[in-house]
């Protein structure tokens, strides 16, 4: 059987209703924002499945604007995340998509840009309990969840690439709890998401970006 956690059931510390709905949005909304490096002047979220039919009746919509706002689960600001976003000159939008099928009913596309016309979208879904997976990463299908420290290096589908994130790792001495790569194509670009449960400092991200093949690193600390 299963483990499922006493935590599992109780769910998160969290602004209600809903930890799916609610605790999960602003979850995975908060992990987009770690993954963008530059300021947000425009957030777009496409909803899809139970998230698109009842968004404002389980507060979806301020959950997902809270977490982009840097807000945790329980966090009484999510209530007021539409004028809070007004004062500090963040633009957003709610897109609800009732015909395109996804792999999970609690699903959400978020288009994050800054003024210097940087972008990133993001796929997540919310798993139930306030868990979540991030399932795409600029239309790149990818699978995390961000529970551990998670590196994410973006890099050109080459040959030796892999090997030398993991010497990298190696060298400072960083233990690997998970590493998987994710690619659209052979030879073109690739996500490779590597899991620690200890933190991974700057310096290691300053060896991997050294690396001529390697286009963008996230880094994301719990």
């Amino acid at each position: 059987m299963e483990f499922i956690s006493l935590f599992d059931v109780i769910g998160p510390n969290m602004i209600g209703p809903s930890s799916s709905h609610t605790a999960g949005a602003v979850s995975i909304a908060l992990m987009a924002r770690k993954m963008f490096r530059h300021d947000i002047s425009k957030v777009t979220f496409t909803l899809y499945g139970s998230f698109a039919k009842t968004y404002r009746g389980h507060g979806t919509d301020r959950a997902l604007l809270g977490g982009i706002l840097g807000f945790q689960t329980d966090d009484v600001r999510i209530r007021t995340a539409f004028k809070i976003a007004q004062e500090t000159g963040v633009e957003y939008f709610y897109h609800i998509d009732s015909r395109t099928k996804v792999e999970h009913p609690n699903t959400v596309d978020i288009v994050l840009t800054s003024k210097d016309g940087h972008s990133l979208q993001v796929r997540g879904e919310s798993i139930g309990g306030g868990k979540i997976r991030i399932a795409q990463i600029d239309h790149i299908d990818v699978d995390f969840t961000g529970e551990y420290s998670t590196l994410i290096v973006r890099h050109k589908d080459r040959t030796g690439v892999v090997v030398y994130i993991t010497q990298a790792l190696a060298c400072f001495g960083i233990n690997i709890a998970f590493m998987r790569i994710f690619r659209k194509e052979k030879g073109g670009d690739a996500f490779t998401v590597v899991e620690s449960d200890e933190q991974i400092p700057q310096s290691v991200i300053n060896e991997i970006r050294s690396n001529p093949h390697i286009d963008d690193i996230m880094l994301i600390e719990m």
